[in-house]
């Protein structure tokens, strides 16, 4: 008699049990993987008739993307598709997890619950927080910087108007009253006008200075315009006139019209003696676009490139794996750009235990990319993906190998049966 194939029956349910019992304990861990039992039966040799028995000749894994679920935290990060997030672990080495929920540790790194760093594209310049990001090269831990964002001074201003063309010269002008100085007692001085507009603008300490231009039809086609800076009027320097052709198109004339785009570009100088500690304020004011058609005078767009200091306020990760700081001033600036990886043969990929595995020859050496590109897929904020355990498969195969058992150890106790009786005989 020979138990051997019986026991090891037993032997291979009994680790198939803990194979299915772990995919059940994992069944709610965020990116886990579930792994299936691969059987094969033993011989002695090629002429052998009867086999030994049964092993476990492989636990391979099911590396099939599990669902996706709304998490709502910007760090909570799912990969759509292919690839895997690369993480740099204490040590120094590199593995790699589908397991997206991030945090940030108190020196700014990203990290998972384990202390793995997030790896990705940095900033170009480790000393200037605000450097670009380069796609490219060796992948390092990101560090989102809290740095605040210093003051932007305004160098342009874009604007486009249409100025009624059926205005007529010296008809329904209106007055403004401003100021000659920022003295004591500054001397008014009046402007008249057929329209004017104002908008905002930025000096180097990232004070908002009020910036308004008064526009007065001075002759056909021809507009004469003021320029007061925070209800003072220094001097006519920033004065300039704008011609129109007979289509109502932006000729670019005389004075102090500069440069570009047929002269439809003015230049602004404001002296720093006024301006609080900040230095002078020279912008461009970049008029392309302005028409004078019989219709109300209006301001149709306006941009300027200035911007007051501000603090991190939040983060955001685009579906590229961007991660974008937001400031309290309503600017943006990436502090990097998450890396993905993916493998020749991914279940040739070893676990090394927090939901998490490690390159061998096997799987061979990780590829690098971003998300969208190639065969990577992109990467969703505040979103998780779920395990990929089917929960009453897994149940099922788990009545399935206590049958087995069951039935090993049947056949253990007939065998034990049978050498009782040629005993007894």
């Amino acid at each position: 008699m020979s138990f051997s194939q019986a026991l090891s029956g037993l032997n291979a349910q009994s680790e198939n049990l803990k194979i299915l019992g772990n995919n059940i304990a994992n069944s709610q861990t965020v990116g886990f993987k579930s792994s299936g039992a691969i059987f094969a039966d033993v011989f002695a040799g090629a002429s052998s008739q009867v086999g030994l028995g049964v092993k476990i000749s492989d636990v391979r894994q099911d590396f099939t993307a599990g669902d996706l679920e709304t998490s709502g935290r910007t760090l909570d990060l799912a990969v759509a598709g292919e690839g895997f997030y690369r993480v740099e672990q204490a040590s120094g080495e590199a593995a790699y997890t589908r397991n997206g929920q991030f945090s940030q540790d108190n020196q700014g790194f990203i990290v998972n619950a384990a202390g793995q760093r997030l790896t990705g594209y940095g900033l170009s310049d480790e000393n200037d927080p605000f450097s670009e990001v380069i796609a490219g090269g060796a992948p390092e831990a990101l560090r989102i910087p809290a740095d605040d964002i210093p003051a932007a001074e305004t160098g342009r201003v874009t604007a486009t108007y249409n100025l009624d063309g059926s205005t007529q010269v010296g008809v329904g002008l209106q007055t403004a009253v401003l100021f000659d100085g920022f003295g004591a007692t500054p001397a008014e001085v009046e402007v008249d006008y057929h329209f004017s507009n104002s908008f905002t603008v930025y000096d180097s300490l990232g004070n908002a200075r009020n910036i308004s231009t008064y526009f007065r039809k001075t002759d056909d086609n021809t507009w004469q315009v003021e320029v007061a800076r925070d209800g003072v009027k220094l001097d006519n320097s920033n004065d300039f006139e704008l011609t129109f052709d007979s289509n109502g198109q932006l000729t670019g004339t005389p004075d102090n019209i500069t440069g570009v785009d047929n002269g439809e570009e003015a230049t602004f100088t404001f002296p720093a003696d006024d301006l609080g500690g900040a230095e002078e304020l020279d912008f461009t004011f970049n008029l392309v676009g302005t028409t004078q058609f019989n219709n109300n005078s209006v301001q149709n767009t306006l941009t300027q490139d200035g911007y007051s200091s501000g603090s991190l306020a939040g983060l955001e990760v685009t579906r590229e794996g961007r991660v974008i700081r937001i400031y309290t001033n309503e600017q943006r600036r990436d502090a990097g750009q998450i890396v993905l990886a993916n493998f020749a043969n991914e279940e040739g990929l070893q676990s090394i235990g927090d939901n998490a595995w490690r390159e061998t020859n096997a799987s061979g050496i990780g590829i690098i990319g971003t998300a969208g590109s190639g065969v990577f897929g992109t990467i969703e904020s505040g979103v998780l993906e779920n395990s990929n355990v089917d929960l009453a498969k897994q149940l099922v195969d788990t009545i399935v190998a206590q049958r087995a058992y069951q039935a090993n150890s049947t056949s253990i106790s007939t065998q034990d049966e049978l050498l009782q009786t040629i005993i007894n005989l």
